[in-house]
């Protein structure tokens, strides 16, 4: 009741929240995929077959696993608080406001990085496409015309979204007949049972330092808990998108990624002695087994699923800037709304992105640099998510006595996954993360100070 009580006093004052409630469940799964995007494995699929010694099909397994903990916690903590802000608010209820604004940073850093990314994707592709137009032009555009699409509102955008995913989706099916058809005509290039196994000898080590970097391609479907405030028909809508999206991804990043194991005309081996073939592997393995055809409809589909997934990724930092100015652990004028719109959040997100996005596409090693740290913020908010669930259902027990499967054991599990992952994950993402997490004590630090000199 108190939670209904605190949602109802939101919605009844426009300056905190006017946002508006008018997306579905295909609204919903619309913003998940494109932020995750389903062709996502052609960007890192070469890295990931030269980490994990072939068995790429495997890592996405594993990483689908892991991921699934987390999305189950947030199935049970978006229930528990239906509101904009996702980890930022759901840590608050389970572990108290500093805890809660920790993970709120921790996840803004990747929520501004990762659209960064998904742009500078979209800005590479072009070039490629028109080369007489350097890339941190095009990387400049997207970013000013998804921009201009969440600023006319989140249905809106969803409806074009819409569009753009489902010809996501129909390239990729193009790219599994085709692939089917090359496979029946002209044989596996490797074995059929390499892509879990390994093309030459197994490695569990070698599988679960790949599965750090499959993780980049989930991030995203924890995004459509952000928008619990503009959803119709309740939470329960929210948690089973998430999980919908979740298992969806999975099965189209295996899919694709045994497919094009399959074809891959180098060994895992060679791949990981030629790091500078990683990054076309994907559409090297289509382009010889296949036609330039198909390697250019991917890559086309790659520039354009790139720019949108970029929109999904803005919108959602946008509600988490949005949530934490309501809550004043951010200027309150990110909490301003416009016509049911955070203008003001989402363009304080549009010009950090642009500036990272663009900075990146002027230089050489830009892609590296933030590859190498888009993910360390978001893992370390899932950390605290985890954390979140047994703090409200076993610690505070709020609801009674906990479930000690989905309320402890699972969560538990999840966060030691996690952990896991980012001990496996880059020195430069390690250390980002440390000094991101540092900034934000201290801020946490002054905010603390200001507010009791306030109540004195």
């Amino acid at each position: 009741m108190a939670e209904e009580s605190q949602v109802a006093a939101h919605e009844e004052d426009p300056e905190h929240t006017g946002l508006r409630r008018n997306l579905g469940f295909r609204d919903l799964v619309v913003y998940g995929l494109l932020f995750i995007a389903p062709m996502a494995p052609v960007g890192v699929f070469g890295t990931l077959d030269a980490k994990s010694g072939g068995a790429v099909a495997l890592v996405y397994i594993v990483a689908t696993v892991a991921m699934a903990f987390t999305a189950f916690s947030y199935a049970q903590m978006v229930r528990v608080a239906p509101q904009a802000g996702s980890v930022f608010t759901y840590a608050r209820k389970g572990l108290g406001e500093g805890p809660g604004f920790i993970a709120g940073w921790m996840a803004m850093l990747d929520y501004l990085l990762i659209p960064a990314v998904a742009y500078l994707f979209a800005g590479i592709a072009m070039e490629a496409l028109v080369p007489e137009v350097d890339r941190w032009v095009w990387t400049g555009i997207a970013v000013v015309v998804t921009t201009l699409l969440n600023l006319w509102g989140v249905r809106a955008a969803a409806r074009v979204g819409f569009a753009v995913l489902a010809m996501e989706i129909v390239v990729l099916l193009i790219f599994v007949v085709s692939a089917l058809v090359a496979l029946a005509q002209d044989g596996a290039r490797r074995d059929w049972w390499s892509p879990l196994t390994g093309d030459a000898s197994f490695s569990l080590a070698a599988v679960l330092g790949a599965v750090s970097v499959a993780v980049l391609s989930y991030l995203g479907f924890d995004a459509i808990a952000s928008f619990a405030e503009e959803v119709t028909g309740g939470s329960a809508k929210v948690a089973r998108a998430v999980l919908f999206c979740l298992a969806l991804a999975g099965v189209l990043f295996v899919a694709q990624s045994w497919l094009v194991a399959l074809l891959e005309p180098v060994s895992s081996a060679e791949l990981a002695a030629d790091p500078g073939k990683q990054g076309s592997a994907f559409y090297d393995a289509v382009d010889v087994s296949v036609g330039g055809w198909l390697h250019d409809l991917v890559a086309v589909s790659k520039a354009i699923g790139a720019a949108f997934a970029a929109l999904a990724g803005q919108a959602a930092g946008a509600r988490l800037l949005f949530a934490m100015g309501r809550d004043r652990r951010l200027p309150h004028l990110l909490a301003r709304t416009d016509g049911g719109v955070p203008r003001v959040a989402l363009l304080v997100a549009a010009t950090v992105t642009m500036i990272a996005a663009v900075w990146a596409a002027r230089r050489d090693d830009g892609l590296d640099h933030l590859v190498s740290v888009v993910d360390v913020g978001a893992l370390t908010a899932f950390v605290l998510l985890h954390a979140s669930v047994v703090g409200w259902f076993a610690v505070k027990r709020a609801e009674g006595p906990p479930n000690r499967l989905k309320h402890i054991v699972l969560p538990v599990i999840g966060a030691a996954i996690l952990i896991a992952v980012i001990v496996e994950a880059s020195v430069a993402a390690q250390v980002v993360g440390v000094v991101w997490l540092g900034v934000g004590l201290v801020v946490l630090g002054v905010q603390g100070t200001t507010r009791t000199s306030a109540r004195n």
